[in-house]
């Protein structure tokens, strides 16, 4: 059997019109623009229309990975959708999606790993597609955190807000690849810790949709641990060193976090891709979207090392490499 790599070769994102900043919500919270900048390093985030759904934020950052790449969607046998606020408890949202954009062949399906979701999602059409089940695959994150903050809680919605980002890989004989593709991935979670990031509703527990609880502090101490841990061993998996790695797009979760993990690494702040400021936690959704803009502004030119990593509620937390 022909060995295959999974090459991205479209990204897209998108962002809800509704930007709301830290003055704003300092109207109706105790909190400050200081306060949550040197916190967190978050400025503003975006939040959905009333109306506006996960799937609606998704089709338009599907629809603009697959006009980066200059394919059609017909073309697209796999869709994996990481989100934690589907916009319904089901058919699944990548349903949805695939509707619209008008698949009508291969299968579409959801993932959640909360924040560490578009990591998850990327490995299994990864899975998919290096074994010849897909030739194209679209990974999207996409989330409309708004819908589950509690805004009277100023530890946890001054640090949520909605987007959408995407990927479109493609099955490619590893002779015709020139070394692109995605070289490794690496996926960790530990269910003991469930109560330190968590919503507190549920279908089954309790027939409401809840709010986010997290106990900040805690999730730090591991946030720190695990990602070092899971960019250490996609590294020893893929057999790159650290030094070797052109860009680091990390989980938009807390400037405070991708300062933390850079310095464990030892690697330089210039190579790690930030636009926390910009939307603050979009949760499944920020590393593609911290992807698209890096690749937008060409900073992410083909060949590079790339380096994507995140954790979330669960706790979940994984890696992954590819040469773009």
């Amino acid at each position: 059997m022909t060995e295959l790599r999974s090459i991205i070769i479209g990204t897209g994102s998108y962002l809800p019109t509704n930007i709301l900043t830290n003055a704003e919500l300092a109207r109706t919270v105790d909190t400050s623009d200081e306060w949550i900048v040197e916190r967190t390093g978050i400025k503003a985030r975006h939040i959905a229309a009333p109306g506006e759904m996960t799937s609606d934020l998704a089709i338009a950052a599907a629809r603009k990975a697959l006009d980066s790449a200059g394919v059609a969607a017909s073309s697209v046998d796999l869709i994996v959708l990481a989100t934690a606020t589907p916009d319904r408890t089901f058919p699944a949202t990548a349903a949805r999606v695939q509707a619209a954009l008008g698949m009508n062949n291969g299968a579409a399906f959801d993932i959640q790993a909360v924040c560490s979701g578009f990591v998850y999602a990327l490995a299994v059409a990864d899975n998919f597609v290096s074994r010849g089940q897909a030739k194209r695959a679209l990974v999207i994150g996409a989330e409309t955190f708004s819908r589950i903050l509690d805004w009277t809680d100023r530890s946890t919605c001054v640090l949520f807000g909605d987007g959408a980002g995407a990927v479109l890989i493609e099955g490619t004989p590893a002779g015709e690849a020139n070394g692109r593709g995605v070289l490794a991935t690496y996926l960790r979670s530990d269910g003991r810790h469930e109560d330190l990031l968590y919503v507190d509703g549920g279908p089954s527990s309790t027939q409401t949709v809840g709010h986010l609880r997290m106990q900040g502090n805690q999730v730090f101490r591991h946030a720190i641990i695990n990602l070092s841990d899971a960019v250490e061993q996609v590294a020893l998996r893929a057999g790159i060193e650290l030094s070797q790695i052109d860009w680091l797009v990390p989980h938009q979760a807390n400037r405070r976090i991708l300062d933390g993990v850079a310095k464990k690494l030892n690697l330089s702040p210039e190579r790690v891709v930030v636009t926390v400021d910009q939307h603050g936690n979009t949760s499944a959704a920020s590393i593609p979207l911290a992807l698209d803009v890096a690749v937008c502004d060409g900073r992410i030119r083909r060949g590079d090392l790339v380096l994507l990593e995140a954790m979330g509620g669960g706790f979940t937390w994984g890696a992954a490499l590819a040469r773009f």
